[in-house]
């Protein structure tokens, strides 16, 4: 039951690298007329197919678990098993290894972390080859356990990845990110105050500067400080892809506001 647990979680993982291509790959397609701001949320909907096959897994491995402990049947072939464990913790290791210099390469913080997901599903391996070790030993109640302890490691994955999306779909941003974005607005010539929003679409994390301009500031000089507003929040915030600078007219930088309040 342990390394039925086990297999459940690594399909799992398979079948859900298989959802999120399908997610790349129709995320890639041009904006249209009916979806004028692209379709990078496939990537999103494919995080519910993701939560749904981890969740359903779990469920499936503590139910069979549960049968194996009441039901008080014997573990056989244990050798083979304990064989397929070991696969299970060498294969996790190497593709973890793998995403981890791949995503390292290509300065992707999600496949580091799906590198990191991979080196866990090693000790989920692990925990079914103890269980069986158990039963060589006499201990009968080995397997069933090891099978509950794997549920519980699926329930943390899915657990963590359903926080994720749920964080990920209700547009959740660091609020570092925008403190870094409006710092780097302000040090541009001619902003005279700076307001930050962002949003994930994706992999792509857009990033709105909405800027106080001096209102006698011709529409060129206007468009030149929006330009090096934006570069300058590409430079400051890693994770930003798009920078969207809106303009507005102020009068008076907040200092000279204040100072004016004071005389008066």
């Amino acid at each position: 039951m342990g390394l039925l647990g086990d297999a459940l979680h690594n399909l799992s993982d398979v079948s859900t690298s298989v959802v999120v291509f399908i997610g790349f790959a129709v995320s890639k397609k041009p904006p249209s007329r009916r979806y004028p701001y692209g379709y990078e949320r496939a990537e999103d909907l494919s995080g519910l197919g993701v939560a749904l096959v981890i969740w359903a897994s779990a469920v499936f491995a503590g139910v069979e678990s549960y049968r194996k402990l009441v039901s008080h049947t014997a573990t056989t072939h244990l050798a083979i098993g304990m064989v397929g464990a070991v696969l299970g913790i060498v294969g996790n290791q190497a593709v973890a290894r793998y995403k981890a210099v791949v995503g390292k390469r290509i300065q992707s913080a999600t496949l580091v972390a799906d590198a990191h997901h991979s080196w866990l599903d090693a000790l989920s391996s692990a925990g079914a080859l103890v269980g069986l070790v158990a039963v060589a030993l006499g201990y009968r109640w080995g397997d069933p356990v090891a099978g509950f302890a794997v549920t519980l490691f699926i329930v943390h994955v899915g657990y963590e990845v359903t926080t994720e999306l749920v964080h990920h779909l209700m547009d959740g941003l660091d609020p570092e990110v925008l403190d870094e974005a409006e710092r780097a607005a302000l040090a541009v010539d001619g902003v005279r105050d700076a307001t930050a929003r962002g949003r994930w679409s994706g992999r792509t994390l857009v990033v709105e500067i909405e800027g106080g301009l001096d209102p006698a500031m011709s529409v060129a000089h206007a468009a030149e400080t929006g330009g090096a507003v934006e570069e300058a929040v590409r430079a400051a915030v890693a994770e930003v892809r798009q920078v969207r600078f809106i303009a507005r007219p102020v009068a008076k930088y907040p200092s000279q506001d204040a100072a004016e309040a004071v005389e008066s």
